[in-house]
């Protein structure tokens, strides 16, 4: 599923309270409830790094392909007068 550009800002708290619950859980000794935060935080993270990769590809300006006389001129060169 693809997120949407609106839901960074909460993506980014949801990020740090993990970073905040992962942090609790290690000076607690929840050994698994820290393997599974971890889960959660890479997952995150991940829509995160996607959402950034969306904003750099709208970033992008399509230049247009050239018309084939923009590139080969527009008038073609005179015959050499000594070819037979």
């Amino acid at each position: 599923m693809r997120p949407s550009p609106d839901q960074q800002p909460r993506i980014t708290e949801i990020r740090g309270n993990l970073l905040d619950r992962i942090a609790e859980a290690r000076r607690e000794g929840w050994h698994g409830e820290v393997e599974g935060l971890k889960v959660s935080l890479a997952g995150a993270d991940a829509k995160l790094a996607q959402l950034d990769q969306m904003a750099r590809r709208a970033a992008t300006t399509f230049l247009g392909m050239p018309a084939f006389g923009d590139i080969a001129g527009r008038a073609a060169l005179p015959e050499p007068k000594d070819r037979p």
